[in-house]
């Protein structure tokens, strides 16, 4: 027998068995595709998730010593513009934005580059950087200020915290 649709069956006066069975090989295929999908889509990790492993993985400590720190700075991406930070605010590209891993959510420090002289004054809202051997990232107006400039988009600086929130 050809392959007809299950209308063709009906106007040809098939026996309602053969109409069943057409419909039901259809509704397996339905959902084989749609457990198919559904596995595909369980496979890419969701970026909340990756969010939860990054602060597992900030078990550590926070230091509230207020001692200055030095290693290397870089600035947020574009692509952070108006995401939400740690603290529940947006970003703004033209704040006094900072992340830190170590650092207390809402402190306040003096970065130095260590290369101009140069200094700011930031809040840390975020947590972060997460690519190795760096101790903050900076808004991109801060990094400017700073003197980091987006062709090298890291810098030497010094972090020294000012106002260090109490534990709550």
């Amino acid at each position: 027998m050809k392959h007809v649709q299950t209308s063709e069956l009906a106007r040809r006066g098939a026996p309602a068995r053969a109409r069943r069975e057409t419909h039901r090989c259809g509704v397996y295929l339905v959902l084989i595709l749609g457990f198919g999908l559904c596995t595909a889509v369980n496979d890419v990790k969701p970026v909340f998730a990756e969010a939860a492993e990054q602060r597992a993985a900030l078990s550590a400590k926070l230091d509230r010593s207020g001692r200055t720190r030095v290693g290397k700075a870089s600035f947020y991406a574009d692509k952070f513009a108006g995401r939400i930070m740690a603290d529940g605010t947006p970003m703004s590209p033209y704040g006094d934005n900072a992340a830190s891993k170590t650092l207390p959510l809402g402190t306040k420090a003096l970065v130095t580059n260590l290369e101009t002289g140069r200094t700011a004054r930031v809040t840390i809202r975020d947590r972060g950087p997460y690519v190795k051997g760096r101790i903050v990232d900076l808004s991109p107006s801060t990094a400017r200020r700073i003197g980091i400039d987006r062709k090298e988009g890291v810098a030497m600086v010094e972090v020294t915290p000012i106002v260090v929130p109490a534990p709550k």
